[in-house]
């Protein structure tokens, strides 16, 4: 019982709505100062009013400045990936298409300040990179609204026993554990991430430095190989909830979704926009079909009360 009432505690501390809505304001005032400070650096380093050796392109164009609060609203949408863990799966993933639609829209930022206006547009890798990320953030944004629609359709039967009502119950304790679990490790990453992102802009010749290549990737790459794990335990504690077939298929199907939005990160161009569009596509035929099962299910429930009747 003593480890009931810390974990309830631990959520109510971490993942209430008061913290939640306290963190949005902290994120914010950072992301505007953060934003401010990095113009500030661009305009010292354009000046000559301080000098770094080989300076990173963050630093060079005014537009990257808009990568850095970027960064950090991403990381609370991240931290709002973890508050809806427990309340609900679809809106769960949902929030990981966001969060990767919102990564592609940020590169463009950077693509932005990488830009060769000229007649071989075609032919230079940076230009490229934009146009790809460019139609992705579209067709993100519209398969994102599709999942939505479908979210809002879900068709559940109602059972009444007192032995699901408890699995139930088991299952979104469970779930509250992991989202509890996952807030500190995302703390932990997301300091460690900002270090080296710091060594990588300041001294990006160091062999510990991030490479500007890679930076989109950090914290996040690190981060959807922890998710990965906690959706396979919360695949397994939802074997305690239920073992309808409809619904293994769409729990494990999210999960392949989430492997193939970690596996873009390791790829560049247009395989890592193909692999993205890929992973929301799957997991919308998945939430697509699964909610064609429970219109059916529900329909054949309320047949045989109309036969009992």
């Amino acid at each position: 019982m003593d480890f009931y009432k810390l974990m309830g505690k631990l959520y109510q501390k971490l993942l209430s709505k008061k913290t939640k809505e306290k963190s949005e304001r902290i994120i914010l005032w950072i992301a505007l100062v953060s934003f401010i400070i990095h113009l500030l650096i661009i305009g010292l380093i354009h000046f000559n009013i301080i000098t770094i050796n080989e300076p990173s392109n963050l630093l060079k164009n005014p537009i990257a400045a808009i990568y850095t609060p970027f960064s950090f609203i991403l990381v609370y949408e991240v931290y709002l990936l973890i508050y809806y863990l427990p309340k609900s799966t679809s809106t769960y993933i949902s929030k990981q298409y966001e969060i990767i639609a919102l990564i592609v829209i940020r590169r463009l930022f950077k693509d932005l300040s990488d830009l060769s206006f000229s007649s071989n547009w075609f032919n230079i890798n940076n230009d490229l990179q934009f146009t790809y990320d460019l139609l992705a953030s579209v067709l993100l944004f519209y398969l994102i609204y599709l999942f939505h629609v479908q979210r809002t359709r879900l068709f559940r039967t109602v059972k009444s026993s007192i032995n699901h009502s408890s699995s139930i119950s088991k299952f979104i304790n469970a779930k509250k554990w992991i989202a509890s679990a996952l807030v500190p490790i995302l703390l932990m990453i997301a300091i460690y991430s900002f270090l080296n992102w710091s060594i990588g802009i300041f001294q990006p010749l160091e062999s510990n430095a991030i490479s500007f290549k890679n930076i989109n990737n950090i914290f996040f790459e690190q981060f959807f190989n922890i998710l990965i794990v906690a959706d396979v335990i919360l695949l397994l504690f939802s074997f305690f909830h239920t073992d309808e077939f409809h619904k293994v298929i769409r729990n494990s199907g999210f999960i392949i979704s989430t492997i193939l939005i970690r596996i873009s990160f390791s790829v560049s161009g247009i395989i890592n926009n193909i692999l993205i569009v890929s992973a929301i596509l799957f997991g919308l035929s998945i939430l697509f079909i699964h909610n064609k099962f429970e219109k059916k299910l529900a329909e054949e429930i309320q047949e045989s009360n109309e036969i009992e009747e």
